[in-house]
């Protein structure tokens, strides 16, 4: 079963920053103007080790450059390390009041296969080089990858009962609030917990995949002697719907004919029924109601699956729904929406000829697909808030000396 240890957790100094000012969202939602803004509010902000840049005057690539800073911020007092290996309750609060809480620790890294640690869906193709090369770099994990336990009961085990050791608000007006857990006892408690059912990963798959090419090469480099690179820096949160807040992603369609009938296809797998124009009345009433939708340039409909949907796509999860339907489109370019607004927007801009909404998965379907070692199709789901980089970092050795 998973193995989930504690660590000597790198925080940023309360006598140096302020958190607010070096907290940064996760590397791959970053734009390029957002890492400007995030770089220019602070000079330790997180976001210069997670996307670094070249010092070109001091001839240093970008990963010598995030590999620097960091030993700097080591030494200058910016960043503290813990002195007693510990785990981290962190706990994200939305100003709607919603919250989740999960613990930090390290998460043990499993075989390709293994059924220990299981990936909750399908990834599309993506460059791990850069992830991989920032980590033999900085021989640090930066931000947590987020992992969700099927052990019930396991939030009991590590519920705040004392003030936050560090909190700050996101620009979202998201509170995140970290706790250190050192009590031998209780990490014992939440270890044995984490330990006793698979984890899912929710998010952080590519990371993940990192750290386990890292894992081979360090192993190789060190006649596979173990050590704190079979190990990733891991938020463990119970798959519960108390804890989890899941949003859909949605699709938008471009690239068909100017008078393509996309209710022709649709019609082989949904019952359609007309919803009205696409104005704000009725797609604010098709995005408050949950609904699958297809909003076109004109109007807007209702989709109810079809039978022979679920038959098709052997799935109950709209993202295989849809993704049925699309496949049977002629040559087109499919887009992921994150949110149901920026989707109808990208059909009312001309930037899409249909915005197709979905139904977020719910916890349930979550847990059995993943007792079932099931993967979901890519990009199902959308977990929120996220974890915030700069809360807590994990050095793995002294990454400013040579392998002996």
């Amino acid at each position: 079963m998973p193995v989930f240890q504690p660590f000597k957790g790198v925080r940023y100094s309360s006598a140096a920053v302020h958190v607010d000012q070096v907290i940064a969202p996760p590397y791959d939602v970053i734009s390029s103007a957002e890492r400007v803004r995030l770089a220019s509010r602070h000079p330790a902000n997180s976001v210069l080790l997670e996307l670094p840049e070249p010092d070109l005057p001091a001839a240093l690539d970008r990963y010598q450059v995030a590999s620097k800073l960091l030993e700097t911020w080591l030494s200058d007092g910016t960043l503290i390390t813990d002195e007693r290996p510990s785990l981290y309750t962190y706990k994200m609060t939305s100003p709607n009041g919603s919250a989740s809480t999960g613990i930090i620790g390290a998460l043990g890294i499993e075989p390709a296969g293994s059924n220990d640690v299981l990936p909750h869906e399908e990834t599309l193709p993506k460059p791990k080089s850069d992830r991989l090369d920032l980590l033999r770099s900085t021989c640090a994990n930066l931000s947590p990858i987020w992992g969700l336990s099927l052990s019930g009961g396991l939030s009991k085990t590590f519920e705040p009962t004392t003030p936050a050791t560090s909190e700050a608000f996101d620009d979202d007006g998201v509170l995140h609030q970290l706790w250190v857990v050192s009590d031998e006892a209780q990490i014992k408690e939440i270890s044995e917990s984490v330990a006793s059912s698979p984890v899912v990963i929710a998010d952080g798959h590519h990371r993940y995949e990192t750290a386990q090419a890292y894992r081979r090469e360090m192993r190789a480099m060190n006649a596979d002697a173990p050590g704190d690179y079979d190990y990733v820096m891991a938020l463990i949160v119970e798959l519960s719907d108390e804890q989890l807040c899941v949003g859909a992603i949605h699709r938008t369609v471009a690239g068909l004919p100017p008078d393509f009938d996309f209710l022709k296809v649709f019609d082989k797998y949904f019952e359609i029924i007309r919803a009205g124009f696409n104005d704000a009345r009725t797609v604010g009433a098709l995005v408050d109601s949950g609904s699958m939708a297809l909003v076109l340039q004109r109007d807007a409909y209702l989709l109810t699956p079809r039978p022979v949907a679920y038959e098709a796509a052997n799935s109950d999860l709209d993202s295989s729904l849809v993704a049925v339907t699309l496949n049977d489109l002629p040559a087109h370019t499919s887009t992921h929406r994150h949110t149901a607004n920026e989707a109808i927007e990208a059909v009312n801009r001309g930037e899409a000829q249909a915005a197709v909404l979905l139904r977020p998965a719910t916890v349930e379907q979550i847990a059995n697909w993943a007792r079932d070692r099931r993967k979901m199709p890519p990009k199902t789901t959308f977990f929120s808030p996220k974890p915030r980089t700069g809360m807590v970092f994990r050095v793995l050795q002294d990454p400013f000396e040579s392998l002996s």
